[in-house]
């Protein structure tokens, strides 16, 4: 592996930038050993990041809540992410920070003597759907994997507890689908696999406000209604009132918004992309150039 070569992305890592091929965690690490880490995602589009502090702030608050720290200030972050967009030569990036536990001596398993360590990276841009599947909509399988509870992991920091998106998600693509929604224990669906879910009913924007990730993304999406005049209702969002919505839509960093027109291979409404999802598609990638919300990279 080419020390050099950052042409497939770049990598922070132990006060170093390496090519991503030759970024690690060490095997004893326990953000490696028991998923005892947070992160969050940012993208860059056009050569600026989107919504950067937005994320920063995130990553923060994901920090504090598993008692992690980054040790590094939001614009060293910055600094670095920054560096490895500028490495990779990347106009349209994923690009992603990481804290992780560590590990503390050996023989103690006290999480508050480990040191904790910082990593990120970033590669060319990734969509959580294809152009084929972008173009028709997405078929959405409803699980009957469970989200993992949020009186147990809190799913507001960002985390790699993802078994269970992964188990539910390897059926949904048995299943013939394209990806996955969990529920909780009332049946209501709640997240995918780093996406929020939306339904639209006569006009009115639904999504659920408990046991999610308050992604970024549908914080852009709420926003976007609030300015387009949609009314958004955050609630319980039954699998069946998903089912029977007009319209339905992802929203993620991985893509933005993503039409919906299939739940469990059955059409929703008129089996293609509704005209609510259309106008937030529009607008969200419009809102890219604002530069309220764009931070460039200084090439």
């Amino acid at each position: 592996m080419n020390p050099t070569d950052f042409s497939a992305g770049a990598a922070w890592q132990r006060g170093a930038f390496v090519p991503i091929a030759n970024a690690s965690v060490p095997l004893t690490d326990w953000g490696f050993l028991r998923s005892d880490a947070t992160y969050d995602v940012v993208t860059v589009w056009d050569g600026a990041f989107f919504r950067l502090d937005a994320h920063l702030e995130r990553f923060a608050r994901s920090c504090a809540r598993f008692r992690l720290d980054p040790g590094r200030t939001p614009g060293e972050i910055t600094d670095i992410l920054a560096q490895c967009v500028r490495l990779a030569g990347l106009r349209n990036a994923y690009v992603e920070m990481l804290c992780t536990r560590g590990q503390p001596p050996w023989g103690s398993r006290d999480p508050r003597q480990a040191v904790n360590q910082f990593f990120a990276f970033a590669v060319p841009y990734v969509w959580i759907a294809n152009e084929e599947q972008r173009a028709r909509g997405l078929n959405v399988i409803v699980s009957d994997v469970q989200r993992i509870p949020p009186s147990s992991v809190d799913p507001t920091a960002k985390n790699y507890h993802w078994n269970d998106l992964t188990m539910g998600l390897l059926g949904a693509l048995d299943a013939g689908g394209d990806s996955v929604l969990l529920t909780d224990a009332h049946g209501n669906v709640v997240e995918g696999p780093g996406f929020n879910v939306f339904a639209v009913r006569r006009g009115r924007l639904v999504t659920p406000r408990e046991g999610v990730l308050e992604g970024i993304t549908r914080r852009t999406v709420i926003e976007m209604a609030g300015a387009l005049g949609i009314p958004v209702d955050l609630r319980a969002l039954p699998a069946d009132e998903l089912r029977t919505a007009d319209e339905a839509f992802l929203s993620t960093s991985g893509g933005g918004v993503l039409a919906v027109t299939k739940v469990d291979g059955r059409a929703v409404g008129s089996g293609r992309a509704g005209a609510v999802t259309q106008r937030l598609q529009e607008t969200y990638w419009a809102w890219h150039r604002d530069p309220r919300y764009s931070t460039p990279v200084a090439y």
